[in-house]
């Protein structure tokens, strides 16, 4: 594979649109799961089993809604996202907020049920008990993130559709991989599939130097 700027242009929207993604996921994505798994209230069921559904939902499905949003006739097309990495950074949150927010509902879950109750008997506010929570937490959090990392680092659809694929500016190492294999370039999207591999595996490994590292 050539080591040229075209590469190293898919490698970094790759990682930066992966990056910002998952951060927006996360903010939309931990809150939601905390508050669906200490608090109950009318339609939580209904909540949790749209969160699941959302969880499954085809990447093409999430590209058409946001396309037909942003596109020229779309209610949000003045603002010109269409084919920009922001595009795909919408779509990929889309992707990626269920997957954080339901990893993060079964962490709470699994962790002690006495945690909240027990901070607000020891005069904690109701804010101060889910910032205790979630330190408890905190490692399936961080698994809930690294999860929606790894969906929206090797998504295809979403960034083809709503990023356009095009050089130097939206092709990830997803779609590059696409148009180098259906040109017939086996070696270059056999060698880019590697680095995807790569990047996924330096992160979980991060994590789990970081978690033996904090019991």
């Amino acid at each position: 594979m050539r080591l040229d700027p075209e590469v190293f242009a898919a490698v970094w929207a790759s990682l930066s649109i992966a990056a910002w993604s998952v951060l927006f996921a996360a903010i939309i994505g931990v809150p939601m799961g905390l508050a669906l798994a200490v608090r109950d209230f009318p339609g939580r069921r209904a909540a949790i089993t749209v969160l699941n559904t959302l969880m499954a939902m085809p990447t093409v499905v999430i590209g058409l809604i946001v396309f037909s949003l942003v596109s020229r006739h779309g209610v949000f097309g003045f603002w010109g996202l269409l084919f920009t990495p922001k595009a795909i950074i919408i779509g990929e949150v889309l992707l990626a907020a269920p997957i954080v927010a339901n990893y993060t509902l079964g962490a709470v879950k699994a962790a002690d049920s006495r945690i909240v109750p027990t901070a607000l008997t020891l005069g904690a506010t109701p804010l101060g008990a889910m910032v205790q929570l979630g330190r408890e937490v905190r490692f399936g959090v961080v698994a809930a993130v690294i999860a929606g990392f790894g969906r929206v680092i090797a998504e295809v659809g979403v960034a083809m559709m709503l990023g356009g694929n095009i050089r130097g500016f939206t092709r990830t190492m997803t779609t590059a991989i696409a148009v180098e294999t259906s040109k017939g370039e086996f070696a270059v999207g056999l060698a880019l599939g590697l680095i995807l591999i790569a990047v996924a595996f330096l992160v979980n490994i991060g994590f789990h130097l970081a978690q033996e590292s904090h019991p």
